[in-house]
């Protein structure tokens, strides 16, 4: 299992449409998932160390951002024929066992992870309400393991900035997290 950092944001990136199922069984679009104030597309999946050791964080985070009219998607990119728990299955089981607030849909194809350039799960985009990227760093100091609780909540602090200004803070910390696992074939 590769770590990987992601890159520095490309401030004013435009988002990328997708037409992606989600394990409630809907299709999910930019449109269908962007809020009010932004929209935060995230890269995660079910058996990554770094994923799990944050997922009560993200649920967190996302439930008081929506508050703030900032939505989020949970894309899964990995090829779950080598990482079974990966599975569309899995990821409804996982999904319905921690009651995501946000669709989680699977990128079958990879296309969407390519197009995006997401490197590492969890991979998080920052968009403002024109859908454009302003964030493009790390949900806190966590990595495998989660960090102490009390520590600072840059995702959530820089996704409530974007909410209210539109713009995210230029001093950013790249996320880390496990390789996106590409298909192969």
């Amino acid at each position: 299992m590769a770590s990987l950092e992601t890159p520095v944001c490309e401030f004013g990136k435009s988002a990328i449409d997708f037409d992606l199922l989600g394990v409630d069984g809907e299709r999910h679009n930019l449109a269908s998932a962007r809020g009010e104030n932004g929209l935060l597309v995230m890269f995660i999946c079910n058996h990554c160390p770094y994923v799990k050791s944050v997922q009560d964080r993200i649920i967190r985070d996302v439930t008081e951002l929506m508050q703030h009219g900032v939505n989020a998607i949970a894309i899964m990119s990995n090829d779950p024929d080598d990482y079974p728990e990966d599975s569309f299955e899995n990821m409804a089981l996982l999904s319905k066992q921690l009651n995501y607030p946000f669709p989680y849909v699977w990128d079958e194809t990879q296309a969407v992870a390519k197009q995006y350039g997401a490197v590492c799960t969890p991979d998080f985009f920052g968009f403002n309400s024109k859908l454009e990227l302003q964030y493009r760093g790390r949900l806190d100091a966590s990595r495998k393991e989660a960090a102490p609780a009390d520590v600072r909540r840059d995702l959530f602090e820089s996704m409530l900035q974007v909410a209210k200004t539109g713009q995210g803070p230029t001093q950013q910390i790249p996320g880390m997290g496990c390789s996106i696992k590409w298909r192969t074939d």
